[in-house]
């Protein structure tokens, strides 16, 4: 008996180790720097609405923005095709990248969980700095939390990691499922003849409370369209643990993502190592499958006049399936394309923003809040949904123009040499001699 398990724990390592043979510690991966080009520029299509407009012009089209013509059109691009899925393939990424990082760490003969640590502790400050002066749809502060627990999955098999991620996905989904339909419950008790005038209030406030209302939309607008000091104010007092918030609010999907990533590094996925028509099956049936139930969705909150809880509902908890099967078939795709054209200058350009992907992510807040808030040109609440484009291509325009001639002469973007010298505790050399 003890020879057996010898022998299964000899052939797991072996396992281990043959999906670990992919990666060569220190090497750039043109799959990986692309992808994350993509997913930049593809967060910002789905941020900008929060950027640009009022209240919860996000979820509902009816708050802000327009709500017919092209602007309706521009909300149904963002919600079947955008919304979520870029921010799953940028945390898909971030555990690629702490795998690729403590890898490194490791074959140097560092502690990698010191090297992991200080990088989380400084991907946290940055986060918070981020959040409280500059924008509130941070999401650093959150990979830095969620980050420091992805770690201790990093030595299990590629195989455990996607039973695991996906047992804690689907039980972050029942769990918002079941919150969400409380609200359906405490909708109807206000509806009901005869209801607590304070249930009402305490109804009509939640509303208010999450940007449903046109005295939140108001309030948003002369906030946002106020000075650099007001609107910082306004977090620090008000919003002081919103960054904790976020960990509970978006935990469940993120953690899981960061462990889809780790095991894509591990058996090879996102370096090209299945075959092209592996990747066209699973690009195929998960863009098509979350197509059609995004679709569906889209349509159910259309045809109920975007009712509120019903868009809570939609957006919080029912969108999560679409989220994974269009997130990892967005990856799928997008391998094929890369390595298809891989010497493409289009191609090559989207990766250099990739390698300064902290850069342009905080470089995009900096100048999307100049534009909009009022501190800046104004522009808060002023702009219409399918106008909004125009700033998401100018600002990918400026990404695909920086980064490639800035990393021809410097090993790291502008701010990830920063986070590298600070987690190091001494200064990296950034020229290339």
């Amino acid at each position: 008996m003890n020879d057996i398990s010898k022998q299964a724990a000899e052939q797991a390592e072996q396992r281990k180790g043959q999906a670990d043979n992919f990666i060569v510690p220190g090497a750039r991966y043109i799959e990986l720097d692309a992808l994350r080009g993509f997913a930049v520029m593809g967060i910002l299509a789905m941020n900008i609405v929060a950027f640009a407009l009022p209240g919860n012009a996000y979820m509902n089209p009816d708050m802000a923005g327009g709500s017919t013509g092209a602007d309706l059109l521009s909300w149904f691009f963002g919600f079947i095709f955008i919304d979520g899925k870029m921010r799953g393939l940028f945390s898909l990424l971030f555990g690629a990248s702490l795998f690729l990082v403590t890898s490194l760490a490791e074959a140097k003969g560092q502690s990698p969980a010191k090297t992991h640590y200080s990088r989380m502790f400084w991907l946290g400050f940055f986060g918070l700095i981020h959040f409280f002066f500059l924008w509130f749809g941070d999401i650093l502060f959150l990979y830095a939390a969620i980050g420091s627990i992805a770690y201790l999955f990093r030595n299990s098999t590629a195989e455990s990691l996607i039973k695991k991620a996906v047992a804690i996905y689907v039980g972050g989904f029942v769990m918002w499922a079941f919150l969400m339909a409380s609200i359906f419950v405490f909708q109807s008790q206000t509806e009901m003849p005869g209801a607590d005038i304070l249930m009402v209030e305490a109804y009509q406030e939640m509303l208010d409370g999450m940007g449903f209302t046109s005295a939140a939309i108001a309030k948003d607008v002369a906030l946002y369209q106020s000075g650099f000091v007001d609107i910082a104010n306004h977090k620090l007092t008000t919003m002081t643990f919103q960054p904790l918030y976020s960990i509970f609010q978006a935990g469940l999907e993120t953690l899981p993502f960061m462990m889809l990533g780790i095991a894509m590094m591990k058996n090879g996925f996102f370096l090209g190592k299945l075959s092209h028509e592996a990747y066209r099956k699973w690009a195929l049936w998960m863009i098509l499958s979350g197509t059609i139930l995004s679709t569906a969705l889209a349509l159910l909150a259309y045809y109920s006049e975007f009712e509120p809880v019903l868009l809570i509902n939609i957006t919080i908890a029912w969108t999560l399936p679409t989220r994974m099967m269009m997130t990892i078939g967005y990856a799928a795709l997008l391998i094929v394309l890369i390595q298809q054209y891989s010497h493409h200058w289009l191609i090559r350009r989207v990766a250099a923003a990739g390698r300064a992907a902290f850069t342009n992510y905080l470089g995009t807040s900096v100048i999307m809040c100049a534009i909009f808030y009022g501190w800046g040109f104004g522009l808060y609440g002023e702009i219409n949904r399918s106008m909004l484009w125009l700033f998401v291509i100018g600002m990918w325009c400026v990404m695909l123009l920086w980064s490639q001639p800035w990393l021809m002469r410097n090993r790291y973007g502008p701010l990830e040499w920063l986070w590298r010298t600070l987690s190091r505790g001494q200064v990296q050399p950034l020229a290339i001699r």
